[in-house]
């Protein structure tokens, strides 16, 4: 509430030669007793006739404090009380103490010419002087505000409303946004939820609509979004607050792999009243031998593989190919590539011609092959020999729905693989304007792994540098947590545009990164609660102290306590879970009288086909797919051919 009376002041602008006032710092002292502390903000009011006419007026944020008396030297101290600390007390007077606090400048007014610190009254921030102090008055008010609230500011007994500045680009997000802070203590992922629900509720309509893409990279972190989590009072004022409904996201939709059967989803949210809403992200030949390079060793591929690996997708992949035996073949799948590496063997062996294929050499292709064959086995469930794929809604992305790929239990070359090919594609149809919206939040935690700032140079690391530096005039805007900021790559944290700490760790408070930062601010940073951050941003010239509210989503630990992740179903039962969902007139032994005695690549091959077609008659469109039983054949017996008469003297 803006104040309409004079307040009291409750310091005063101090210089002295040792500590001078300054155009970025400057000190005051305050009464014992107030309500200042470490990232108040204050404001300066120049003294003499006419202030309220146009006089200067300077706003800081409090970085350090002080206090001490007129003690010389502690040994003063110790006379007076004859060496006994229990009778200082009975000192005939108190010694006068002063507190003493260092502010710096976060705006002036006017701004030129830039001058130091008046020597003035100093006040506690009111609402209107937080706006002006933190420069939000260009962009939270007009004809189309953009502004996204990231939390309340609470020091100095007040809860006056900080709005960060990230949607300041007209086209799309102004920056990207990167978290740090302690495992557990750090509220990062709640923090990115607010965010999220901030972005939601307040993204500007004549910007576009927007999206969020969400990795779930470590346990249920990500897997009840759509489900309520618990709020109490206090939280709800800070929602009303901030402007936003305090509710889970409305629109969820969650992709996962299969497990190694190829049946069954390999998340935790397997609980009969929620995996009905996961679906399956299957890919084939056709969505990855375009990131081939992330799956394969950099130090056993080379270039005449990289090259071969090139030609198969240009001239090969989905094409009407001669292998130049007269057998032609479309590949499709990596069943069907398998079966063009053995008509090129054949063909080779044939003709006599052991070394070259079309100007590449067999010890490459033999090479070749056996690095692609292995892609499905590692990387089984998400990636299939054959058979249609599964993939993300692209061109259909919805406004405001949030999309979460959990590959929390996916080995680490399956996750490169989906970070790789999904970002890719993000940047793919955001270039061409198809996606279905403007702008795209991408949230990766775990950014230590990902990115770190020494190793090997991986196709992931690449791909994030790219986003971080040009990512955002596409629209498409990173958001990343990390435990340790100092040991993730300079350039993905540098280019974020807004900064949030969380508690952060001693040792990682010792290293260079932060000595920009005051004594008192490292010290708030090591202690701060749950629900406490420290945001940096470029209209934010000093670090500002934030509260948010709790999410008002289900928090992973206590949704697998309420929702508990269902066991395996055998093989009969996860195809009946999957046609069921599709159309629930479907009777379980219809499913099973139809599916025994298959093959299960047939069977998995026709679920495959009505998940994507998503027929109106579910059981019928998948009876056609498996298409008819066929007797299994009974072998010809082979002719004995009896054996060639031993040669004598020779034991072989």
């Amino acid at each position: 509430m803006i104040q309409t009376r004079d307040p009291e002041p409750i310091g005063r602008v101090v210089a002295t030669e040792l500590k001078p006032a300054t155009p970025h710092q400057f000190h005051f002292w305050t009464a014992n007793e107030t309500t200042i502390g470490i990232g108040a903000i204050v404001r300066v009011e120049e003294p003499g006739p006419g202030k309220r006419e146009g006089g200067r007026v300077v706003y800081g944020v409090v970085t350090d404090g002080f206090a001490y008396s007129d003690l010389a030297t502690p040994l003063h101290d110790v006379v007076s009380a004859e060496g006994d600390p229990a009778r200082a007390a009975e000192s005939p007077s108190v010694r006068q103490e002063i507190r003493l606090w260092t502010a710096a400048v976060l705006r002036q007014q006017p701004e030129e010419p830039l001058q130091p610190v008046p020597l003035g009254a100093v006040y506690v921030a009111s609402d209107a002087d937080v706006a002006q102090a933190l420069r939000m008055d260009a962009y939270v008010s007009g004809a189309q505000p953009s502004g996204i609230p990231v939390g309340l500011y609470t020091a100095a007994g007040l809860e006056g409303l900080v709005v960060d500045a990230v949607l300041s680009d007209s086209a799309a997000l102004s920056a990207h946004l990167n978290i740090s802070g302690v495992s557990g203590l750090a509220t990062k992922t709640s923090a990115v939820e607010f965010l999220l629900a901030s972005i939601f509720e307040h993204f500007p309509a004549h910007k576009g609509r927007v999206a969020a893409l969400c990795f779930n990279v470590k346990g249920p972190d990500l897997c009840f979004l759509d489900r309520p989590g618990t709020l109490d009072d206090a939280d709800r004022r800070r929602y009303e607050r901030l402007g936003i409904v305090p509710q889970p996201f409305q629109r969820v939709r969650y992709y996962a792999p299969f497990k190694a059967d190829g049946v069954n989803l390999n998340t935790l949210r397997t609980h009969p009243d929620l995996v009905g809403d996961v679906e399956p992200l299957v890919w084939g030949l056709s969505e990855v031998l375009d990131f081939a390079e992330v799956l394969l060793n950099r130090d056993d591929i080379d270039a005449k593989a990289d090259a071969f690996i090139d030609f198969l997708s240009d001239r090969v992949l989905n094409k009407e190919f001669d292998d130049g035996f007269g057998g032609g073949h479309r590949v499709q799948t990596f069943a069907d590539l398998d079966g063009l590496f053995r008509a090129i063997f054949d063909g080779l062996e044939l003709s006599g011609r052991s070394d070259m294929w079309r100007t590449h050499h067999i010890a490459t292709i033999r090479k070749v092959r056996n690095r692609l064959s292995n892609i499905s086995t590692r990387c089984k469930g998400l990636v299939t020999d054959d058979g249609p794929s599964s993939d993300l809604p692209w061109g259909g992305f919805e406004d405001r729905t949030v999309y979460v790929v959990d590959v929390a239990n996916v080995d680490p070359l399956g996750q490169d693989l989906v970070f790789a090919r999904v970002v890719s594609k993000l940047r793919e149809h955001l270039e061409r304007r198809d996606l279905g919206v403007e702008a795209v939040v991408v949230f990766v935690d775990e950014l230590n792994k990902y990115a770190p700032g020494d190793g090997p140079e991986t196709y992931v690391r690449k791909m994030l540098l790219d986003i971080s530096e040009r990512g955002r005039y596409l629209g498409l805007v990173l958001f990343a947590a990390e435990q340790f900021r100092s040991q993730v790559h300079r350039r993905v944290v540098g280019n974020a545009g807004t900064t949030l700490f969380g508690r952060m760790d001693a040792d990682e408070l010792a290293t260079p990164g932060y000595h920009v930062l005051s004594p008192a601010v490292k010290i708030k940073l090591a202690t701060l609660p749950i629900g406490e951050l420290m945001v940096r941003h470029p209209h934010f010239t000093q670090p500002i102290f934030v509260r948010f509210p709790r999410p008002a989503v289900l928090r992973g630990r206590d949704g697998v306590e309420r929702f508990p992740p269902a066991a395996d179903l055998s093989f009969e039962d996860a195809v009946v879970r999957q046609l069921a969902r599709l159309d629930r007139r479907i009777r379980p032994n219809q499913v099973k009288d139809l599916i025994a005695e298959r093959r299960p690549d047939d069977v998995r091959r026709a679920l495959a086909a009505v998940r994507r077609t998503r027929p109106d008659d579910a059981l019928a469109y998948f009876r056609r797919m498996l298409g008819a039983r066929v007797a299994p054949a009974t072998a010809p017996a082979r002719e004995a051919v009896p054996p060639l008469n031993p040669i004598s003297e020779e034991p072989y």
